[in-house]
């Protein structure tokens, strides 16, 4: 009696799908990049104990050290942008959030990278930084689909 109740209801029950699959194959494939990365990051932390030499570098900021004020900064991109690909890969539901947060903090990165170190650093070479081109396209195919990954329930 009570499964032919359950049956009978079904049909209105939202269906499930994979968020996973809304991403496009470039986002997936960052995905593992970032996670790899941010592992990679979390280890400079430990392995930079026993090494003076390490060569940190994202969005145009480098250090020659983990222990600056830099390499700290890129540990810690480092180690967000794996926690916002492990939150798009496990299809969290803050996951959209996280990673526009994660896109915008990029950009604003970028474009201080591209104007402020020409004027703070010896090397006075302006860079044109080709984040950009993926940041932005990331930013809005994150708003195209986050519509449809708040709306539905993961498996």
């Amino acid at each position: 009696m009570n499964q032919s109740l359950e049956n009978q209801f079904d049909e209105f029950d939202k269906p499930l799908i994979i968020r996973r699959k809304l991403l496009p194959w470039w986002i997936k494939t960052f995905c593992w990049i970032f996670m790899i990365l941010g592992v990679c990051g979390a280890g400079t932390i430990i392995g930079s104990a026993f090494t003076e030499n390490v060569n940190l570098s994202i969005y145009g900021f480098t250090s020659n050290t983990a222990y600056s004020a830099t390499g700290v900064f890129i540990i810690t991109i480092m180690i967000y942008k794996a926690f916002t690909a492990y939150s798009l890969w496990f299809e969290k539901n803050n996951a959209i959030t996280i990673a526009k947060i994660d896109a915008i903090l990029g950009i604003v990165i970028c474009i201080t990278a591209m104007f402020a170190i020409p004027f703070i650093s010896e090397n006075s070479n302006f860079d044109i930084r080709l984040e950009l081109a993926l940041l932005i396209p990331y930013y809005l195919k994150l708003n195209k689909i986050e519509y449809e990954w708040d709306n539905q329930e993961s498996l």
